[in-house]
């Protein structure tokens, strides 16, 4: 999460959007007890398997439940088969089985603290429903909570506060059943297990890992790697919102799991407008590249994309829904933008969730993440994720050159993208707002080029007049309006046919 706005400088929602922000958000989803149940954790400490004493009850971090069940899962949408690996291209993921891991992620930074074991069913249980595969979070948090570092429980990570080298079984038990529980519903976890904080500040461990040192450091990443090295569905990812000039705290915790655990993937988290392979330069254990920028998602895609020492890379973090302009339409620009653009997936994220209600969230918002769960912008994402695992996207090349979509681009935000797969078998066109755009058809394989709308507002194709138009020159396209959103973003689906 762009932890800061840009750091400890809130944004001014004002009262008319905060209300239209709650009318617009759905029910909340059912609720349950907070009580839970004593869970065998399954993973391992020194020792082996783990069964943690049942927890007392705890005060129930967020309001109330109770609402509208999620969707059903979009058509096509199947779990992943754990572990996952860099494919022979080097441009995406790949399962065990060998399928095309289509990263659809989520950003909920805080949920190990702020939630019951009862409350991170109804939000995994939710997820899944939308197409969501991917979660973001943090293993220990160090700020954004109610009462952070403890969770809901009460459990800290460490026994004594800030030392690595003590860690709390209670706590990591608790951490074992979430991860295992994200695993048995599909998801892969993008886990970050020691949250730097921006510039280094008090939002993160920096200074306290900075007081360990190495040797503590090394053994904490021993604990995690003996913890989880058979986990299959964690992706490490490092750092958090800095560019740490001492990149020994970082190094000395990838090394330490790398002990137990060879062939769990990497990642880092860089500060805002920084690629992974800018903070983990030459890090031989960066193996999965990101982009993080709120900024132009093509340029940044493009530059990862066209990186020498090819790594396949994902939108890992953009503008989060009801933060500044984070409106449906701009998280929908930011994921298509860079799924055109080369990535293999992208992070969404939404306020409150990422944060669930905390009292120290950076920007004002009147629902509830229970209420933000059917947001417009989670309802996007479950579009997208049907239009693009319809059909073989990784087969997808970023149109760099502008040889497919030829005019109408604009700039900035507004502008519009495109890819065509290699085959030259389907190209797909997104643009942010209304306009006229001209297609080279000759792009395609033809001989026919059957053309449809995709309103990504509402996941509806609509029909072209004229279509299907032969495989050559060029050929002007122009929705007759605003989606169902009553915004102007639409993507142009065009598929070779006979």
């Amino acid at each position: 999460m762009l932890r800061r706005s840009p750091r400890g400088i809130r944004s001014l929602l004002t009262g008319p959007l905060l209300a239209l922000l709650a009318a617009a958000a759905l029910s909340s989803c059912g609720g349950a007890s907070d009580s839970p149940s004593v869970v065998s954790s399954g993973g391992t400490s020194s020792g082996g398997g783990i069964t943690p004493a049942s927890p007392s009850t705890p005060t129930s971090p967020s309001g109330s439940t109770g609402g509208t069940p999620a969707p059903a899962p979009a058509p096509g949408v199947t779990d992943a088969v754990f572990p996952l690996q860099v494919a022979t291209s080097k441009r995406y993921l790949v399962d065990a089985a060998g399928t095309p891991f289509l990263m659809q992620g989520d950003s909920p930074w805080s949920l190990m603290v702020q939630l019951t074991r009862e409350q991170v069913d109804q939000y995994l249980d939710d997820r899944r429903a939308r197409g969501f595969n991917t979660l973001l979070l943090n293993l220990i948090e160090h700020y954004f909570a109610n009462n952070a570092p403890r969770n809901a429980y009460g459990d800290a990570p460490f026994l004594t506060p800030g030392d690595f080298s003590t860690p709390n079984e209670r706590y990591f038990a608790h951490a074992d059943w979430v991860l295992q529980r994200a695993k048995a519903k599909g998801f892969l976890v993008l886990l970050v297990p020691a949250y730097l904080g921006y510039n280094g500040g008090n939002q993160g461990w920096y200074s306290e890992m900075r007081a360990n040192g190495s040797a503590k450091l090394r053994e904490y990443g021993r604990y995690l790697g003996r913890r989880y090295s058979g986990y299959g569905n964690i992706l490490w990812t490092h750092g958090g919102d800095y560019n740490t000039p001492d990149r020994s705290i970082i190094n000395e915790i990838v090394a330490g799991i790398r002990e137990f655990d060879s062939t769990a993937l990497h990642s880092a988290h860089c500060a805002p407008e920084s690629a992974a392979t800018v903070c983990a330069s030459g890090e031989p254990w960066l193996q999965v590249d990101n982009i993080y920028t709120r900024g132009s998602i093509r340029a940044a895609s493009l530059a990862e994309y066209n990186r020498t020492g090819t790594l396949p890379f994902f939108l890992l973090e953009g503008r989060y829904e009801n933060e500044g302009d984070g409106t449906e339409q701009r998280v929908r620009q930011q994921a298509y933008q860079a799924l055109l653009s080369g990535a293999m997936g992208q992070m969404f994220g939404n306020n409150p969730i990422w944060h669930f209600d905390s009292p120290t969230g950076l920007y004002p918002v009147s629902i509830t993440w229970q209420q933000a769960l059917g947001s417009r912008g989670a309802q996007s994402m479950t579009h997208l994720r049907s239009l693009f695992a319809a059909r073989p996207w990784w087969t997808m090349e970023p149109d760099a050159a502008n040889t497919t979509l030829t005019s109408g681009l604009s700039s900035g935000t507004d502008l519009a993208v495109a890819a065509r797969a290699a085959d030259r078998s389907f190209a797909i066109a997104y643009m942010p707002s209304v306009r006229t755009i001209t297609v080279n058809l000759g792009q395609l394989a033809g001989p026919k080029v059957t053309a449809r709308w995709y309103d990504p507002a509402n996941g509806t194709y609509v029909a072209v007049p004229g279509s299907p138009f032969l495989a050559s020159g060029s050929q002007s396209f122009r929705p007759a309006g605003n989606n169902a959103s009553n915004y102007g973003d639409w993507a142009l689906v065009l598929e070779s046919s006979q």
